[in-house]
C-alpha cells in the first residue's frame, strides 16, 4: 500500500470517527458542536475527494482459481 493509499483510508477513518461524534452531538441537541464537527468532516470530505481523484486505485489481490464441488452422478439400478 502506497503513502497515498495509507492517507485516503486514515481520512476515510476519521470522518467515519467525525460522523459518528456529529450524530451523537445531535442526538444530545449539542448543535453548535454538531455544527462545529460538520465544519471539520466537509473539509475533510473535500480534501478525501480530490485526494482520490489524483490517486489510481489499489491494485486488487491476485484471485486463484475456486474449486468447485460436484456431485458424483447416480447410478440407476436397471430391474432385470
Amino acid at each position: 500500500m502506497t503513502d497515498a493509499h495509507e492517507r485516503l483510508a486514515s481520512l476515510e477513518h476519521e470522518l467515519v470517527r467525525l460522523r459518528h461524534r456529529h450524530d451523537i452531538a445531535m442526538s444530545a441537541f449539542l448543535f453548535e458542536e454538531a455544527a462545529a464537527l460538520g465544519r471539520e468532516i466537509a473539509a475533510l470530505e473535500k480534501e478525501l475527494q480530490a485526494m482520490a481523484a489524483r490517486v489510481p486505485p489499489a491494485p486488487q489481490p491476485p484471485t486463484g482459481i475456486v474449486p468447485t464441488l460436484t456431485r458424483r452422478r447416480a447410478q440407476r439400478r436397471r430391474a432385470g
